[in-house]
């Protein structure tokens, strides 16, 4: 058996798109794209495709990950052009490797994610100020709905990386990244703890990162192309 892992986008109004639906399309577009896909075994067999951390409804991705199980080898150069003509637009397949079929799967492996947030009614500075006070307290608490209970969280662990940029266009770009365990934080929290009175356009995000060690890689990358993780900081 052979496992594949694709790089794909997700842009556009297929954004609003759900996850569990991003996940039939991926499995028609395989079997239109005639892979030698391998099933599941039992009464009802299902190509074997396995997807990574989900996106949440309406936020962009440059870098949505799965993995799909195929009974012998395909071109991987060729691969991407052959599944991206099958997409709806605002998906493309950018990349594609052979993995270890033993290896830990995608939903384990990742520990951050890379966000992009653009708040064009957010002046720089103001931006600026949220972030600074942000990163200076000892904790971030979000309330936030989990199995019908209402719970507090403390963010502030899951916060790595958080910067306030002038956007070109106006108003105020947060790049962070957030960790996805041992609790993941969503984009969504974190704007509400900086100010819940923000209303992003777009949520992208832009990385998904494998921790190992004191250096990450993304989910394409060998180990060998690990870099240095970079340091928390705000501006």
């Amino acid at each position: 058996m052979t496992r594949v892992r694709i790089r794909f986008t997700k842009d556009g109004k297929v954004r609003f798109t759900s996850h569990r639906d991003i996940a039939r399309i991926l499995e028609r577009v395989a079997r239109r794209a005639e892979l030698p896909l391998a099933y599941s075994q039992g009464f009802s067999p299902r190509p074997r495709l396995h997807f990574g951390l989900a996106l949440p409804t309406g936020c962009a991705s440059a870098g949505e990950y799965a993995d799909i199980d195929l009974d012998e080898p395909v071109d991987l150069a060729t691969l991407p052009d052959v599944l991206t003509v099958h997409l709806p637009p605002g998906m493309e397949v950018t990349a594609a490797v052979e993995v270890d079929p033993h290896a830990p799967s995608l939903q384990e492996a990742v520990t951050s994610c890379t966000w992009r947030i653009s708040l064009p009614e957010v002046a720089p500075g103001d931006g600026v100020a949220a972030v600074q006070r942000a990163m200076a307290s000892a904790a971030l608490p979000v309330t936030r709905q989990r199995k019908g209970n209402v719970v507090t969280d403390d963010i502030r662990g899951g916060i790595i990386e958080l910067v306030a940029l002038s956007a070109s266009a106006g108003g105020t770009e947060i790049v962070t990244e957030l960790a996805t365990r041992p609790r993941g934080v969503r984009p969504g929290d974190l704007i509400d703890a900086l100010d819940p009175s923000w209303e992003p356009t777009v949520i992208r995000r832009e990385h998904q990162w494998i921790a190992t060690g004191d250096a990450r890689h993304e989910p394409l990358a060998s180990r060998t192309d690990a870099t240095p993780h970079a340091e928390v900081r705000a501006s």
